[in-house]
């Protein structure tokens, strides 16, 4: 293997001077924390004016981070990407919508991108969100339950709402199943997270006797979460299914500390970065021992878990795009990790949101602040961007 997440002519070949130098323009505000929290508090409020801003942010943040408006929008990007031996996973990033028919209306959605990814070459996921099928309250409440039914059961009207969100749960992965389709199912906030989990794994002891088609995603930035990995995988032994998982660090670390502080329990984050690092490290080790039983995606743009990955598979004799081994990274983000893993044969997609643009905006918001809050993100970015372009005026 000779893989180097420094390679930017690998990383940016697909993209144009043009592309690259926009690229660079958007990274180099990101790189100014004031302005993005000056842009994230003001987008919203500004997109709800109707001011003319529409363009402006189709024409920066959005074309760098999403694939498009509508499904169809996403299909050049994805010849793009296929071009290099880079996959898809589909996301439609419509978010905090409530009410009954916004959630069937949802399911629907997410069929129709079960349908359209199964007429395509390289897409072989789709990314869904519990929140989308159902009440964030109603998640609460039943996360708050000592076990998911008890402390409801005189509430007939949460008991049949939570079975039709079982039901477009079971509708999407049946779908899934027949056009051979991966769900990933998005981890989200610690407090209506039990739920989710349960859910998930109900639908993997259904689909994922024969092959994998649901995955659940463990945030690693808990400190419970390499346990309830292990748990998972334990489980999926006793009931006779293949478990599905996407190791991620983990996306609402601020909220988290706050509301903990706030309401007076302990922190579920690590305490700090290393230790969060630690847990991903290990995690990505247990599911690669147990490769057989465990198929995972490792969705991560720190490159020394990429590279811990790739070089255990070597060290395995693990062939690079063996079914149960996949990585992923967000696009318009770590494009150096993402296109040298190609290169070297590994099956590697990126996270492709879709969506309006004003009901993306609240994707959109957090990946400004990711970019501005994770430490060396944005100047990571910046850096290998300023390099291929001189690189290439050099050549």
């Amino acid at each position: 293997m000779n893989i180097s997440f420094d390679n930017t002519e690998n990383a940016f070949e697909y993209k144009s001077n043009k592309e690259l130098k926009s690229a660079k323009f958007l990274f180099s505000t990101m790189g100014y924390p004031w302005f993005v929290q000056l842009g994230t508090r003001l987008t919203p409020f500004i997109m709800k004016t109707g001011l003319p801003v529409h363009g402006i942010i189709r024409k920066t943040i959005f074309k760098q981070f999403v694939g498009g408006e509508t499904l169809e929008e996403t299909a050049g990007v994805g010849a793009v990407l296929g071009k290099y031996g880079v996959q898809v996973i589909l996301d439609y990033g419509v978010e905090g919508k409530e009410g009954e028919d916004s959630f069937d209306h949802a399911t629907e959605e997410f069929i129709r991108v079960i349908n359209y990814a199964a007429t395509q070459t390289n897409i072989p996921f789709i990314s869904i969100k519990v929140t989308g099928l159902a009440r964030f309250a109603l998640l609460q409440t039943l996360n708050e339950a000592p076990r998911l039914r008890s402390g409801i059961h005189d509430h007939e009207a949460e008991i049949d709402e939570w079975d039709r969100v079982r039901e477009r749960m079971y509708a999407i992965c049946e779908i899934a199943s027949e056009k051979n389709i991966g769900v990933l199912v998005d981890a989200e906030e610690s407090w209506i997270q039990d739920p989710i989990d349960r859910l998930t794994m109900e639908m993997m002891e259904i689909f994922n006797k024969g092959k994998v088609v649901v995955y659940n995603t463990i945030q690693l930035y808990r400190h419970d979460r390499l346990h309830f990995l292990k748990l998972s995988h334990q489980i999926a032994q006793q009931k006779g299914f293949k478990l599905g998982v996407k190791l991620v660090r983990g996306a609402y670390m601020e909220k988290e500390r706050a509301r903990a502080k706030e309401m007076g329990y302990p922190s579920p984050i690590q305490p700090d970065k290393e230790a969060s690092d630690k847990d991903y490290d290990l995690a990505v080790r247990y599911c690669i021992d147990h490769l057989d039983q465990i198929a995972v995606i490792i969705a991560s743009h720190n490159e020394a878990s990429n590279l811990l990955t790739a070089e255990l598979l070597d060290q395995k004799n693990i062939p690079h795009n063996h079914p149960h081994i996949h990585f992923s990274q967000l696009y318009g983000m770590s494009d150096n990790i993402t296109f040298n893993l190609a290169k070297e044969g590994f099956s590697v997609s990126k996270y492709l949101p879709f969506g309006p643009i004003r009901d993306v905006i609240p994707y959109l918001m957090r990946r400004a602040q990711e970019n501005s809050s994770v430490s060396g993100q944005t100047g990571r970015e910046l850096s290998l961007i300023k390099r291929e372009l001189a690189r290439r005026k050099s050549a």
